[in-house]
């Protein structure tokens, strides 16, 4: 909309109908605006256009209209030198606190101490946020180039990961809008790329689907085949499980450090002989260390790429590795493992008045859960044939079923 802007009108304008932001550019001088939120916010905008591409800019401070009009002659003067003065900004905030990676430091430091998967969302935000926006200022990133990140990141990692990355450059927006006079957020509710149904679904894996997904993984070429199989047997987080250094090894055991798992004690889990093969036959690969590597230098990542080759071969879809960690708990409540101590495999505190008396580490107890655990999961991969018949919904043929006579010792094992 073009008007002659005025004090008057500037002081009473609104967003127009039905819009989350109005702009009214002034028919004074061509290219300056005023723009207005629904929340209420104003601020002045020049627009140009600078090596064939659109620009719009917010000009700084809090200033009046003549002031704010005398600042878009100055900088649309520099877009007639060809110069472009988004741009020049832009690089003089990355040297300087308006620059959003400066911000998003300076969260983490003040409040960062709070949480919980700090280290986490730390690397988050330098593997895919800070190349794209990093040294923008954070007052000039639009909701359209948050909306164009979110999208690059679900195709190349997936929705939730693009979901947790929203929460977190929210959490840092509000946080620096709650510290400013000028600063608004543009994220806004419905750009989340799942629901809250999806997020806390409870998926377990079929006997059939986990045939599937284990014969595939290993037919998979590098580490991720062995990875999937390694997260079902020990009910590990992912995270876990990628981090994992070849020094946490201890014998038959590994021990999970304080600093690398939630409830921040050292967790021990005794590995079955299944899950020791499966450590056993990966390559050694750099001098990093890691387990679960494709560089060397890193635990293992590109979850999203591998797990889309992994359901094409396997031809299991809709589950996520999470799933792997639940259907292990499942499994080894099928098998009669007390809830106890499968609790302590996951690495679980155990409320109450037990969690806060227990000092025994109940080595033993998770030893022989993780070991019914491989024991159940090879059952399942070699099931006899009177097992076969009942997942099928059908009784042993005495006539067709040699093995039917073991019938009772095969459901009750």
């Amino acid at each position: 909309m073009r008007t002659k802007l005025t004090p008057a009108f500037c002081q009473k304008a609104r967003v127009e109908p039905g819009c989350e932001r109005s702009i009214y550019w002034d028919t004074e001088r061509p290219g300056f605006g005023l723009l207005v939120t629904s929340s209420g916010h104003k601020s002045y905008v020049v627009q140009y256009r600078s090596a064939g591409r659109s620009r719009r800019m917010r000009i700084d401070g809090v200033l009046g209209l003549s002031e704010a009009r005398k600042r878009a002659k100055s900088l649309l003067g520099d877009v007639a030198k060809d110069r472009d003065p988004l741009e020049e900004r832009r690089k003089a905030a990355a040297r300087t606190e308006d620059a959003f990676e400066k911000i998003a430091d300076n969260y983490l430091a003040r409040d960062g101490k709070a949480l919980r998967t700090l280290g986490q969302r730390r690397a988050m935000l330098k593997r895919l946020v800070y190349p794209r926006l990093g040294a923008r200022p954070i007052q000039d990133i639009r909701r359209s180039d948050i909306v164009k990140l979110l999208d690059e990141i679900e195709d190349a990692n997936g929705p939730v990961m693009a979901d947790r990355t929203l929460a977190t450059v929210r959490k840092i927006m509000n946080w620096h809008a709650s510290r400013s006079d000028e600063f608004r957020s543009p994220i806004v509710r419905g750009m989340a790329r799942t629901n809250g149904k999806e997020r806390n679904r409870a998926r377990i894996l079929a006997d059939d689907e986990l045939r599937a997904i284990w014969r595939a993984a290993e037919a998979m070429e590098g580490p991720f085949g062995a990875f999937v199989q390694f997260l079902l047997l020990t009910a590990a987080r992912r995270a876990e499980a990628a981090g994992m250094a070849l020094k946490e090894l201890n014998g038959a055991d590994w021990i999970l450090p304080a600093a690398r798992n939630k409830v921040k004690v050292d967790l021990i889990r005794p590995l079955s002989p299944t899950a020791q093969g499966v450590i056993d036959k990966l390559p050694r690969i750099g001098r990093a260390g890691f387990a679960f590597t494709t560089s060397g230098r890193t635990g293992l990542g590109g979850f999203s790429k591998f797990k889309r080759k992994l359901d094409k071969r396997s031809g299991v879809t809709g589950w996520t590795l999470h799933d792997l960690r639940r259907t292990a708990r499942s499994l080894m409540s099928r098998a009669g493992v007390a809830s106890d101590h499968a609790e302590r495999c996951l690495g679980h505190v155990i409320g109450g008045v037990r969690g806060v008396y227990d000092r025994h580490e109940f080595y033993e107890e998770k030893k022989r859960a993780l070991e019914v655990l491989a024991t159940q999961i090879e059952r399942i991969l070699n099931p006899q044939p009177n097992v076969i018949a009942l997942e099928r919904g059908r009784l042993p043929d005495p006539e067709k079923d040699e093995h039917s006579r073991s019938a009772n010792v095969a459901v009750a094992t």
